[in-house]
């Protein structure tokens, strides 16, 4: 059985780059625990000083339970053993993931339904779905709401995490709609207590989603 995390605070490299990023980052691992994973998402920063970071969060396993997942960069995943690869379109595929990294945890980000196929087929761990919400992330992107996640989960068995403009007001809407968990960027990271804003979707998810059972995914790896 996989226990894979339902509430995934996503980064970007402003936000890595912060000062007090470490320092955030183990308050939210902190909070979040077994349940939660912070996704390391980079495009500019160096690969040595990525790799430390994720080595820095992946050692906090031990003392949180919180996952650390890369983005993007199946290189510094493995070398740093952290707790999962999350792939983009920018990425190598699935497949090709799994070659590389058979026992390591993959997500996938899509797009669409067809995508989610896809990425299933291939082995994916887990779909993370956006956008769902207007966010500034992805400007000018149309909002998409909850039947945007409801129509992918009608299509495949691959855990489904909603991501795009998603708030704690927003959690109960997705989890009923078929969502296995959510993701945000913003709505942990810039806020002025992180831990605080952590907590609160934990807490959203555990009073809307918790009765939907769906708390670890059965696997063949």
């Amino acid at each position: 059985m996989l226990d894979i995390p339902v509430i995934h605070a996503v980064t970007t490299d402003k936000i890595i780059l912060r000062k007090d990023f470490i320092a955030r980052a183990i308050s939210v691992m902190q909070a979040l625990g077994e349940r939660g994973a912070v996704h390391l998402r980079s495009q500019l920063i160096p690969s040595p000083r990525l790799y430390d970071i994720a080595c820095r969060l992946t050692s906090l396993h031990a003392d949180t339970s919180c996952w650390c997942v890369v983005s993007d960069r199946l290189d510094v995943a493995m070398t740093a053993f952290a707790h999962g690869v999350q792939l983009t379109s920018r990425s190598m595929r699935v497949a090709d993931a799994r070659k590389a990294a058979p026992r390591l945890p993959v997500g996938a980000s899509v797009h669409s339904a067809d995508e989610a196929v896809i990425a299933e087929s291939e082995g994916a761990d887990w779909c993370v779905a956006g956008n769902v919400f207007e966010t500034a992330t992805h400007p000018g992107a149309p909002r998409r709401e909850s039947s945007f996640i409801s129509g992918i989960v009608a299509k495949v068995n691959t855990p489904v995490i909603a991501i795009g403009g998603v708030k704690p007001e927003h959690v109960r809407s997705l989890i009923e709609g078929g969502a296995y968990g959510i993701a945000t960027i913003r709505g942990i990271w810039e806020a002025k207590n992180s831990e605080e804003a952590a907590t609160r979707y934990l807490s959203e998810y555990d009073g809307h989603g918790s009765a939907s059972g769906k708390n670890s995914v059965a696997t063949g790896r």
